[in-house]
Protein backbone atom coordinates (compact mmCIF):
# COMPACT_ATOMS: atom_id res chain seq x y z
CA UNK A 1 0.00 0.00 0.00
CA UNK A 2 1.42 3.44 -0.96
CA UNK A 3 2.03 5.47 1.95
CA UNK A 4 0.98 9.45 1.85
CA UNK A 5 2.08 12.03 3.27
CA UNK A 6 0.67 13.11 6.76
CA UNK A 7 1.02 15.82 9.20
CA UNK A 8 3.54 14.11 11.14
CA UNK A 9 5.90 13.68 8.12
CA UNK A 10 5.95 17.20 7.72
CA UNK A 11 6.70 18.17 11.53
CA UNK A 12 9.44 15.74 10.91
CA UNK A 13 10.92 17.15 7.86
CA UNK A 14 11.34 20.72 9.55
CA UNK A 15 13.04 18.87 12.83
CA UNK A 16 15.81 17.32 9.83
CA UNK A 17 15.85 20.33 8.09
CA UNK A 18 14.19 19.36 5.18
CA UNK A 19 12.93 21.61 3.25
CA UNK A 20 9.26 20.93 1.69
CA UNK A 21 8.18 21.59 -1.60
CA UNK A 22 4.66 22.51 -2.29
CA UNK A 23 2.58 22.64 -5.42
CA UNK A 24 -0.80 24.05 -6.45
CA UNK A 25 -2.54 22.02 -8.48
CA UNK A 26 -6.12 21.80 -9.95
CA UNK A 27 -6.91 18.53 -12.09
CA UNK A 28 -6.22 14.36 -12.42
CA UNK A 29 -3.53 14.83 -15.21
CA UNK A 30 -1.41 16.95 -13.23
CA UNK A 31 -1.91 15.52 -9.96
CA UNK A 32 -0.28 12.03 -11.06
CA UNK A 33 2.80 14.10 -12.85
CA UNK A 34 3.17 15.93 -9.20
CA UNK A 35 2.48 12.42 -7.16
CA UNK A 36 5.15 11.06 -9.79
CA UNK A 37 7.51 13.44 -9.42
CA UNK A 38 7.49 13.12 -5.63
CA UNK A 39 5.74 16.63 -4.47
CA UNK A 40 4.84 15.64 -0.52
CA UNK A 41 2.61 18.60 -0.09
CA UNK A 42 -0.30 19.64 -3.05
CA UNK A 43 -2.55 22.60 -2.81
CA UNK A 44 -5.96 22.67 -4.23
CA UNK A 45 -5.60 26.54 -4.26
CA UNK A 46 -8.69 28.61 -4.81
CA UNK A 47 -5.84 30.47 -7.50
CA UNK A 48 -7.80 28.23 -9.36
CA UNK A 49 -10.46 30.98 -10.04
CA UNK A 50 -7.60 33.07 -11.84
CA UNK A 51 -5.25 30.52 -13.17
CA UNK A 52 -7.72 28.04 -14.99
CA UNK A 53 -11.16 30.05 -14.84
CA UNK A 54 -9.96 33.26 -15.96
CA UNK A 55 -11.23 35.50 -13.05
CA UNK A 56 -9.36 38.60 -12.26
CA UNK A 57 -8.92 37.55 -8.38
CA UNK A 58 -10.04 34.33 -6.17
CA UNK A 59 -13.16 36.04 -4.50
CA UNK A 60 -15.25 34.38 -7.30
CA UNK A 61 -14.31 30.91 -6.27
CA UNK A 62 -17.19 28.81 -4.52
CA UNK A 63 -17.49 25.96 -2.04
CA UNK A 64 -18.66 23.70 -4.81
CA UNK A 65 -15.89 24.51 -7.93
CA UNK A 66 -12.91 23.42 -5.05
CA UNK A 67 -14.35 20.24 -4.16
CA UNK A 68 -15.09 19.55 -7.84
CA UNK A 69 -11.26 20.45 -8.54
CA UNK A 70 -10.30 19.04 -5.51
CA UNK A 71 -12.17 15.49 -5.78
CA UNK A 72 -10.27 15.30 -9.74
CA UNK A 73 -6.90 15.93 -7.51
CA UNK A 74 -7.60 13.23 -5.18
CA UNK A 75 -8.37 10.72 -8.70
CA UNK A 76 -4.49 11.15 -9.66
CA UNK A 77 -2.58 12.13 -6.26
CA UNK A 78 -1.90 9.03 -4.47
CA UNK A 79 1.21 9.96 -2.31
CA UNK A 80 0.86 13.51 -1.70
CA UNK A 81 -1.14 15.42 1.29
CA UNK A 82 -4.09 16.99 -0.63
CA UNK A 83 -4.81 20.72 1.14
CA UNK A 84 -7.91 22.24 -0.38
CA UNK A 85 -8.76 25.85 -0.06
CA UNK A 86 -11.43 27.22 1.69
CA UNK A 87 -13.35 29.79 -0.20
CA UNK A 88 -14.22 33.31 0.37
CA UNK A 89 -17.24 33.95 3.10
CA UNK A 90 -17.31 30.02 3.52
CA UNK A 91 -16.08 30.37 7.40
CA UNK A 92 -16.40 33.35 10.09
CA UNK A 93 -15.13 32.77 13.44
CA UNK A 94 -18.41 33.94 14.31
CA UNK A 95 -20.52 31.00 12.62
CA UNK A 96 -18.31 28.24 13.60
CA UNK A 97 -21.39 26.05 12.57
CA UNK A 98 -20.93 26.96 8.87
CA UNK A 99 -16.93 26.81 9.22
CA UNK A 100 -17.00 22.95 10.41
CA UNK A 101 -19.81 22.32 7.66
CA UNK A 102 -17.74 23.91 5.24
CA UNK A 103 -14.74 21.97 5.91
CA UNK A 104 -16.32 18.88 6.28
CA UNK A 105 -17.80 19.04 3.01
CA UNK A 106 -14.09 19.68 1.44
CA UNK A 107 -12.86 16.55 3.02
CA UNK A 108 -15.45 13.96 2.77
CA UNK A 109 -16.75 15.24 -1.06
CA UNK A 110 -13.32 16.94 -2.45
CA UNK A 111 -11.23 13.79 -0.55
CA UNK A 112 -8.59 15.83 0.59
CA UNK A 113 -6.69 15.13 3.77
CA UNK A 114 -6.55 18.88 5.51
CA UNK A 115 -8.02 22.36 4.86
CA UNK A 116 -6.21 25.74 4.25
CA UNK A 117 -8.13 29.03 5.53
CA UNK A 118 -6.61 32.46 5.50
CA UNK A 119 -6.71 34.85 8.19
CA UNK A 120 -4.35 36.41 11.51
CA UNK A 121 -5.64 35.77 14.93
CA UNK A 122 -9.32 36.48 14.70
CA UNK A 123 -8.73 32.83 12.51
CA UNK A 124 -7.88 31.28 15.68
CA UNK A 125 -11.09 29.95 16.78
CA UNK A 126 -12.14 28.76 13.62
CA UNK A 127 -8.76 26.81 13.55
CA UNK A 128 -9.81 25.56 17.75
CA UNK A 129 -12.66 24.38 16.04
CA UNK A 130 -11.57 22.52 13.35
CA UNK A 131 -8.61 20.60 14.96
CA UNK A 132 -11.18 19.57 18.09
CA UNK A 133 -13.22 18.24 15.35
CA UNK A 134 -10.53 15.95 13.70
CA UNK A 135 -9.75 18.41 10.67
CA UNK A 136 -6.32 18.83 10.01
CA UNK A 137 -5.92 22.82 9.43
CA UNK A 138 -2.98 24.51 7.29
CA UNK A 139 -2.78 29.00 8.40
CA UNK A 140 -2.41 31.42 6.28
CA UNK A 141 -0.68 34.85 7.33
CA UNK A 142 0.47 37.97 5.44
CA UNK A 143 -0.69 38.56 2.26
CA UNK A 144 -4.29 36.78 2.18
CA UNK A 145 -5.97 37.06 -1.48
CA UNK A 146 -9.49 36.68 -0.51
CA UNK A 147 -8.93 39.91 1.75
CA UNK A 148 -7.67 42.04 -1.10
CA UNK A 149 -10.19 44.73 -0.83
CA UNK A 150 -9.45 45.39 2.62
CA UNK A 151 -5.54 45.15 2.31
CA UNK A 152 -5.41 47.71 -0.77
CA UNK A 153 -3.99 45.74 -3.07
CA UNK A 154 -1.10 42.65 -4.02
CA UNK A 155 1.58 44.02 -1.44
CA UNK A 156 4.12 42.71 0.65
CA UNK A 157 2.85 42.49 4.48
CA UNK A 158 4.75 43.48 7.89
CA UNK A 159 7.14 45.81 6.36
CA UNK A 160 6.49 48.08 9.32
CA UNK A 161 7.51 47.37 13.33
CA UNK A 162 3.93 47.18 13.97
CA UNK A 163 2.66 45.21 11.27
CA UNK A 164 5.79 42.80 12.03
CA UNK A 165 4.86 42.45 15.63
CA UNK A 166 1.09 41.67 14.55
CA UNK A 167 2.12 38.64 11.96
CA UNK A 168 4.36 37.33 14.99
CA UNK A 169 1.56 37.37 16.91
CA UNK A 170 -1.11 35.91 14.46
CA UNK A 171 2.01 33.27 13.65
CA UNK A 172 2.03 32.15 17.63
CA UNK A 173 -2.08 32.64 17.97
CA UNK A 174 -2.43 29.71 15.05
CA UNK A 175 0.17 27.67 15.91
CA UNK A 176 -1.65 27.56 19.75
CA UNK A 177 -4.76 26.88 18.27
CA UNK A 178 -3.28 23.69 16.51
CA UNK A 179 -2.35 24.53 13.04
CA UNK A 180 0.00 22.03 11.72
CA UNK A 181 1.52 24.41 9.19
CA UNK A 182 0.99 28.05 8.58
CA UNK A 183 1.46 29.79 4.43
CA UNK A 184 3.65 33.05 4.93
CA UNK A 185 2.75 35.38 1.69
CA UNK A 186 4.69 38.35 0.45
CA UNK A 187 6.27 38.80 4.01
CA UNK A 188 9.75 40.19 4.03
CA UNK A 189 12.18 37.56 4.04
CA UNK A 190 14.36 38.52 7.75
CA UNK A 191 10.51 38.75 9.08
CA UNK A 192 9.45 35.30 7.14
CA UNK A 193 12.78 33.49 8.64
CA UNK A 194 12.27 34.95 12.32
CA UNK A 195 8.81 33.39 12.62
CA UNK A 196 9.67 30.08 11.46
CA UNK A 197 12.25 29.39 14.07
CA UNK A 198 10.27 30.51 16.40
CA UNK A 199 7.13 27.91 15.43
CA UNK A 200 7.63 24.50 15.75
CA UNK A 201 5.59 23.77 12.85
CA UNK A 202 6.30 23.93 9.12
CA UNK A 203 6.04 27.27 7.36
CA UNK A 204 5.37 27.32 3.57
CA UNK A 205 7.06 30.77 2.28
CA UNK A 206 5.17 32.36 -1.48
CA UNK A 207 7.20 35.52 -1.55
CA UNK A 208 8.63 34.97 1.57
CA UNK A 209 12.49 34.38 1.22
CA UNK A 210 14.29 30.80 1.99
CA UNK A 211 14.53 31.22 5.56
CA UNK A 212 10.73 29.62 5.62
CA UNK A 213 10.57 25.63 5.88
CA UNK A 214 9.47 25.41 2.85
CA UNK A 215 8.18 26.76 -0.66
CA UNK A 216 4.87 27.11 -2.23
CA UNK A 217 4.50 27.88 -6.53
CA UNK A 218 1.12 27.84 -8.64
CA UNK A 219 1.85 25.28 -11.18
CA UNK A 220 1.00 27.56 -14.16
CA UNK A 221 3.78 30.08 -13.02
CA UNK A 222 6.27 27.34 -12.69
CA UNK A 223 5.52 25.83 -15.49
CA UNK A 224 5.02 28.86 -17.71
CA UNK A 225 1.76 28.34 -18.97
CA UNK A 226 1.44 32.31 -19.05
CA UNK A 227 3.73 34.61 -21.32
CA UNK A 228 2.31 38.06 -20.11
CA UNK A 229 2.93 37.74 -16.79
CA UNK A 230 5.18 36.69 -13.64
CA UNK A 231 4.99 37.38 -10.51
CA UNK A 232 8.22 38.24 -8.95
CA UNK A 233 8.22 35.57 -6.14
CA UNK A 234 7.61 32.99 -9.19
CA UNK A 235 10.37 31.15 -11.10
CA UNK A 236 9.33 29.46 -14.44
CA UNK A 237 10.89 26.03 -14.43
CA UNK A 238 9.58 25.03 -17.91
CA UNK A 239 7.99 27.17 -21.14
CA UNK A 240 5.08 25.27 -21.52
CA UNK A 241 2.79 27.81 -23.42
CA UNK A 242 5.00 28.14 -26.81
CA UNK A 243 5.58 24.51 -26.65
CA UNK A 244 1.44 23.70 -26.48
CA UNK A 245 1.15 26.99 -28.71
CA UNK A 246 3.22 25.56 -31.75
CA UNK A 247 2.28 22.26 -31.17
CA UNK A 248 -1.97 23.30 -31.66
CA UNK A 249 -0.35 24.67 -34.76
CA UNK A 250 1.46 22.55 -36.31
CA UNK A 251 -1.70 20.29 -35.87
CA UNK A 252 -3.71 22.59 -37.39
CA UNK A 253 -1.61 22.77 -40.60
CA UNK A 254 -1.63 19.35 -40.58
CA UNK A 255 -5.35 18.69 -40.75
CA UNK A 256 -5.61 21.91 -43.09
CA UNK A 257 -3.05 19.89 -45.59
CA UNK A 258 -4.78 16.65 -45.15
CA UNK A 259 -1.47 15.05 -43.22
CA UNK A 260 -3.13 14.04 -40.52
CA UNK A 261 -4.19 11.56 -39.63
CA UNK A 262 -1.57 9.05 -41.83
CA UNK A 263 -2.05 5.56 -42.32
CA UNK A 264 -0.04 4.92 -38.92
CA UNK A 265 -2.81 6.93 -37.33
CA UNK A 266 -5.78 4.43 -39.24
CA UNK A 267 -7.92 1.46 -38.51
CA UNK A 268 -8.02 -1.31 -41.63
CA UNK A 269 -11.22 -2.73 -42.36
CA UNK A 270 -11.73 -6.42 -41.84
CA UNK A 271 -15.12 -6.94 -42.92
CA UNK A 272 -16.05 -6.90 -46.20
CA UNK A 273 -18.24 -2.98 -46.84
CA UNK A 274 -22.13 -4.12 -47.33
CA UNK A 275 -23.04 -3.25 -50.84
CA UNK A 276 -24.86 0.28 -51.36
CA UNK A 277 -22.21 2.26 -49.05
CA UNK A 278 -20.55 3.42 -52.42
CA UNK A 279 -23.42 3.92 -54.20
CA UNK A 280 -23.80 7.89 -55.22
CA UNK A 281 -26.27 9.96 -53.67
CA UNK A 282 -29.99 10.72 -55.68
CA UNK A 283 -29.79 14.27 -56.89
CA UNK A 284 -32.16 16.75 -55.28
CA UNK A 285 -34.35 17.91 -57.64
CA UNK A 286 -34.28 21.90 -58.23
CA UNK A 287 -37.30 23.84 -57.35
CA UNK A 288 -38.90 25.68 -60.07
CA UNK A 289 -38.89 29.43 -59.29
CA UNK A 290 -42.28 31.05 -58.90
CA UNK A 291 -43.10 33.15 -61.64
Amino acid sequence: MVKRTTIHDLRKMKEQGQKIPMLTCYDYTSAKMLDEAGIPLVLVGDSLGMVVLGHDSTLRVTLDMVIHHSAAVARGCSKGLIVIDLPFATYSASDLPLSLNTARRAISEGGAQAVKIEGGRRMAPVIGALVASGIPVMGHIGLTPQSIHMIGGFRVQGRTEEAAKRLVAAAQALERAGAFALVLELVPAPLAEKISKMLSIPTIGIGAGPGCDGQVQVLHDMMGMYDDFLPKHAKRYAHLAGLMRDAATTYAKEVRAGEFPGPEHTFDQDMVLPKGLDAPRPKKKKKRANR
